[in-house]
C-alpha cells in the first residue's frame, strides 16, 4: 500500500470527533479516490501497525454497520455517547461526521 494513503486515510480519521462516526466512502471521498472504501477498511483494519493510536472505531460502513468480528467497537461508541439502533448499526442521520 501507498504510504502516503496510509497517512491521507489516518490523518483524517484522526479528525473524527469523539461522538461522531464516518463511513469508509466518506472518508475515500475526503483522500480523493471515492471508489476505495475497501482499500480504506484494509488500512484501518492494519492501523496498529502504522504507529499511535487512531480512533477506528468512528469508521463503519454505508450502512452504519459495525466491524464484523471487532465486538469493543460498540462499546467504544457507546462510552462517547453514540447510541446503536436495534438491528446494531449506527444511526448516520444523527451520528455522522460533517467532514
Amino acid at each position: 500500500m501507498n504510504p502516503e494513503v496510509i497517512k491521507l486515510v489516518l490523518a483524517i480519521v484522526d479528525e473524527i470527533p469523539a461522538g461522531r462516526v464516518a463511513t469508509y466512502g466518506q472518508i475515500a471521498r475526503l483522500i480523493g479516490r471515492p471508489k476505495n472504501a475497501r482499500l480504506v477498511g484494509k488500512i484501518l483494519s492494519q492501523s496498529e501497525y502504522y504507529g499511535g493510536k487512531h480512533p477506528c472505531h468512528r469508521v463503519v460502513n454505508a450502512a452504519g454497520r459495525l466491524a464484523p468480528g471487532w465486538e469493543e467497537q460498540a462499546h467504544l461508541l457507546w462510552a462517547e455517547g453514540v447510541d446503536l439502533k436495534a438491528n446494531g448499526c449506527v444511526n448516520l442521520k444523527h451520528y455522522q461526521w460533517e467532514s
